[in-house]
């Protein structure tokens, strides 16, 4: 908390005590998430009236300026203006160190206006708040200082990018303080040149209602670049420019105008082309579970302790995706009776029956994650068909994918790197080693849309495997040894490889080996796994 505001506290600390009634103030401050409900029962706890006042006034000044400006704010509201008025000289003004907490200040007709005006979208209606990721972004775009650059929101596609992207400027005191000059909202999308030329047109017209610059519209491309740039720096100086859903480089390009920007996107190599700083904002793929069932509860207008069994297998078997909770409450809100229904299609994959219009731009699983990999360059669409064979939260190393394609390690890292870059692919870095992952959803997505290539994509890893090692000479101290050992057999069942499974599952050196690196555990769940298989070869052997 700012020294000024700290010690307006300070000196008016005995009349507040004295006068005020803390539970209706607490309220308002917790709507502002800037008390939790643990210190609120604290407070209760006290006594009497002013013992309970003077503990909160003694948790506001261990907090920040959002604390002080929710405290004055709710002595307005509830009827207390004279000992507001008291605190007004110590109202601290936002900057950089101060943060920026999505709610506090609410949304005020002045937020509306400016939200409105600048075509931000409005907030979906199931909505839930992520503080932290709000947070993050703010405090990104504080960075920028009123310079030009970059803060980019990236994740997978439905984990709630846009959302996030408009809920970051719809705060009073953020959007007054930093971007006083107004937001203005572009959904881009994927664009050929006749559809950026319209997109810039129909920005330059909104940013110059009076027709003051010009009263034609730019005829091509690099001229409303050109008129872009004016209008913002003479019209809309310290002003936020934001861009949903940028896919190409080329298209970015157009953008770049000197300005602060703020673009979601699916792929964080977009901004390589651009100039000026730019600054990263990861989404992860999935809410939390608490998260997942609230959303899930405000679509069945229920409580989330009332909600079955199978709302929280739902959000298991999504991880929580936002896209997926989302289409899924949406068709329980219109028929409320069949969770087992739509759990069962999300277990089976069927994700085209998972349809609904919604908040988001797709309206079906598949169509958002195939969308994705249409857009892979075509000389490796191949490679990320070949991730199929993966298991749900296994690491793989690039030297796993190494053997797979026969390449080098640059070459697949090279590969891959496109793929986390276009969140398809995840990727774990431990010390100077890479380690690759798919979501469950895309684990999911790929095996339903290449079912009938499995047999052939588990076969062709075990004949390059074949190719480079015999079993019995994998080395602990290689780094994609753990993988063969743990993955190999699972990879000769799935290929029908029913003679080479059963030589190796029926060898001494390999049971030696597997037994003496990871325990027997794994070793006979396997031979139950596959005893179908093995016991066509011995069956006294395998039991």
């Amino acid at each position: 908390m700012d020294a000024k505001a700290r010690n307006c506290l300070l000196q008016h600390r005995e009349a507040l005590e004295k006068d005020i009634k803390t539970s209706y103030i607490m309220d308002r401050m917790i709507n502002d998430g800037v008390l939790t409900v643990s210190e609120e029962e604290k407070v209760k706890n006290e006594p009497t009236q002013q013992q309970r006042a003077a503990l909160l006034i003694k948790m506001i000044l261990k907090k920040d300026n959002y604390s002080y400006i929710s405290f004055y704010n709710a002595l307005i509201h509830e009827g207390y203006k004279d000992l507001a008025a008291l605190l007004q000289s110590g109202i601290p003004v936002i900057s950089s160190s101060s943060g920026g907490k999505d709610s506090v200040g609410g949304i005020t007709s002045y937020v509306k206006t400016v939200l409105c005006e600048g075509g931000v979208p409005q907030r979906p209606v199931v909505f839930v708040t992520r503080k932290k990721l709000v947070n993050a972004i703010q405090q990104n775009l504080l960075k920028l200082n009123g310079e030009p650059g970059w803060v980019v929101i990236y994740g997978m596609a439905g984990c709630g990018k846009s959302v996030l992207a408009a809920e970051s400027v719809r705060d009073h005191f953020f959007l007054d303080g930093c971007f006083p000059g107004g937001v203005h909202w572009v959904s881009v999308g994927k664009q050929d040149k006749s559809g950026l030329l319209m997109k810039l047109q129909n920005l330059c017209t909104r940013l110059d209602q009076d027709e003051s610059f010009s009263q034609r519209l730019p005829l091509n491309i690099e001229e409303a670049k050109d008129r872009l740039r004016i209008l913002m720096l003479r019209k809309h100086p310290r002003s936020l420019l934001i861009l949903d859903d940028i896919w190409d480089p080329w298209v970015l390009k157009a953008f770049d105008n000197q300005c602060q920007i703020l673009l979601t996107t699916r792929d964080k190599s977009v901004t390589d082309s651009v100039m000026g700083p730019k600054y990263v904002v990861s989404v992860e793929s999935g809410l939390g579970k608490e998260k997942g069932l609230e959303i899930l509860s405000l679509f069945v207008n229920m409580k989330k302790a009332d909600l079955p069994e199978q709302a929280h297998s739902i959000i298991k078997e999504c991880k929580g995706s936002p896209l997926v909770v989302s289409l899924i409450g949406a068709l329980l809100r219109d028929f409320p009776n069949r969770w087992d229904y739509y759990l069962r299609q999300l277990q089976n994959k069927q994700f085209k029956r998972i349809r609904k219009s919604s908040s988001y731009d797709y309206e079906a699983l598949d169509e958002a994650m195939s969308i994705s990999v249409e857009m892979l360059r075509e000389d490796i669409k191949d490679y990320y068909t070949d991730l199929s064979i993966l298991q749900k939260d296994v690491k793989v190393p690039t030297k796993v994918l190494c053997i797979l394609w026969d390449m080098e390690t640059e070459e697949v890292e090279d590969i891959l790197q496109e793929f986390v870059n276009k969140s398809l692919l995840f990727c774990d870095r431990n010390g100077k080693s890479f380690c690759y992952y798919l979501h469950d959803l895309q684990v999911d997505f790929l095996i339903e849309k290449n079912r009938n290539q499995l047999q052939n994509l588990h076969r062709k890893i075990i004949t390059q495997f074949q190719k480079h090692y015999q079993p019995h000479t994998l080395s602990p101290d290689q780094e994609d040894c753990m993988y063969w050992y743990n993955f190999l057999a699972y990879h000769m069942g799935s290929a029908n490889m029913h003679k080479e499974l059963c030589a190796l599952m029926f060898s001494l050196d390999w049971i030696k080996a597997k037994t003496e690196l990871v325990g027997p555990a794994h070793l006979i769940h396997e031979f139950v796994e596959y005893r179908h298989i093995l016991d066509e070869k011995d069956c006294a052997v395998c039991e």
